[in-house]
């Protein structure tokens, strides 16, 4: 697959050669959908927490004598029953990530960018000489008509980040860092050709 390289002022700078075996593979929706639920699942901060009838503060003594009241009988004002009590089978502190094999993280990337690809959202650009300030870069990100976008490279300029990272709808991030998730969050998928060639060394 050959995609022309622009630059940011949107003029052409060659062309590159892309591997189908990345980039023109059939997206697999069900693969995708996978590793997303994966990745969601391990950002999940399972801090949520009640108390059970072991931690509620209160007495532990018995409310009243086992028979003769005619009430039923009770062992503690901590149990759930009561207004105060402890919570049945209520949330805890947990880890809600779960493993997920290579070969279908792999897989989802692939199928990632190559839905990306297959949509015509794929752009191979060229950041040389890019803006370290934002407004500029503001400005440039208008004129290529990008809705939203998210910008690999294979080592993330400072200034070029700094200048990105005030955008609302622009994210810049290293190719190790790629994933679904985001790929499939933004509109187009701009990669360097330093990011092509690390992404084809991570993939390969």
């Amino acid at each position: 697959m050959q995609l022309p390289v622009i630059t940011l002022t949107n003029s052409p700078a060659g062309d590159i050669e892309l591997p189908d075996a990345l980039f023109g593979a059939e997206p697999r929706v069900d693969i995708m959908a996978r590793v997303v639920h994966w990745q969601e699942a391990k950002r999940r901060a399972g801090t949520h927490k009640v108390k059970g009838m072991g931690e509620v503060s209160g007495t532990t003594k018995k409310p009243y004598r086992q028979k003769g009241t005619g009430n039923a009988r009770q062992g503690s004002l901590r149990s759930p029953q009561f207004r105060k009590g402890g919570i049945v089978h209520g949330p805890v502190v947990r880890d809600h990530g779960y493993s997920l094999n290579k070969k279908v993280r792999r897989l989802g990337l692939i199928s990632a960018l190559s839905q990306k690809a297959k949509e015509g959202k794929l752009v191979v650009v060229d950041l040389e000489g890019a803006t370290a300030k934002t407004g500029e870069m503001a400005k440039v990100v208008l004129s290529l008509g990008w809705k939203s976008a998210l910008i690999f490279d294979a080592a993330v300029d400072e200034g070029f980040g700094r200048a990105v990272r005030n955008l609302p709808n622009v994210q810049v991030m290293p190719t190790v860092g790629a994933n679904v998730r985001d790929i499939l969050r933004y509109d187009v998928l701009a990669v360097t050709r330093q990011g092509v060639e690390a992404l084809k060394e991570r993939l390969s």
